[in-house]
């Protein structure tokens, strides 16, 4: 089980830890400040640094799978190959890394800021367009929603309601709620295609806005996110399109 410090602080860029395991699925930490894919989000890249100075380039980020092909709670993180046909578990073990070492996991910082920039402008977008998600991509160069709808929808007014809540500088705070309270509040789910992980008893959720008189949006989410929408910076809509009779897709990108 690999300890998940990004969930707590999105802002920590790196950390000392033990390698549980090393798998054909990638190197196993028993904690990590490295975001697995999921949610939409993509996952994080960095450097694992070794005792001895060297560096493991760390292409990807995954949540672990049993020999099912069902989710564990291990996070794996799959290095660069100098070869793409290379096996992932010969690579790591001809470094010599074996289960025991303690490695520094520092995360690609810069990239995951633009991550974070985007995802939280997601959540802007779901005050903005108060319709159901039924499809969700975050990357470091652009992001989209889809959504279930359909109405046209006006690329500069989303454009300009974004920037309007971006100067507002509206508080970001990650909270949870009981496994009860989201039943009680089902509409919480603003996804179609991505339902909030249950199990622990808490689900994690991210709000924008303080207070009910200023609240923004409110949902639960596994992302990571910028702690202020002044943050963001300028984010702006540079595309919608019309995927079916029912599904509108907005694409954010960073205004140049």
């Amino acid at each position: 089980m690999t300890q998940t410090l990004f969930r707590d602080d999105a802002y920590l860029a790196e950390c000392s830890a033990t390698v549980t395991a090393v798998t054909g699925q990638g190197l196993v930490l028993d904690r990590t400040v490295f975001y697995p894919l999921g949610g939409g989000q993509a996952g994080d890249t960095g450097v694992l640094v070794l005792a001895d100075g060297r560096e493991i380039p760390i292409a990807d980020t995954r949540k672990g799978k049993n020999a099912e092909g069902q989710f564990t709670a291990d996070i794996c993180h799959l290095p660069a190959l100098p070869d793409p046909a290379a096996s992932v578990e010969d690579h790591l073990l001809r470094m010599g890394v074996k289960a025991g070492d303690i490695v520094t996991a520092r995360v690609d910082w810069a990239r995951r800021h633009r991550l974070m920039r985007f995802h939280t402008t997601t959540h802007l977008l779901c005050h903005l367009v108060p319709q159901l998600v039924n499809g969700c991509s975050i990357t470091p160069d652009y992001a989209r929603l889809d959504f279930n709808m359909t109405d046209a929808l006006d690329k500069d007014v989303l454009s300009a309601g974004i920037a309007h809540l971006v100067a507002a500088a509206h508080p970001v705070t990650v909270g949870s709620i009981s496994d009860a309270e989201l039943d009680a509040n089902p509409a919480l789910v603003k996804s179609m295609s991505v339902q909030p992980p249950r199990g622990s008893g808490q689900v994690r959720t991210i709000r924008v806005g303080a207070g009910p008189d200023a609240l923004i949006d409110f949902q639960p989410c596994g992302g990571t996110h910028v702690a202020n929408t002044s943050e963001i910076g300028a984010v702006v809509v540079t595309k919608i399109e019309k995927k079916s009779a029912t599904t509108r897709r907005v694409v954010l990108g960073f205004a140049t």
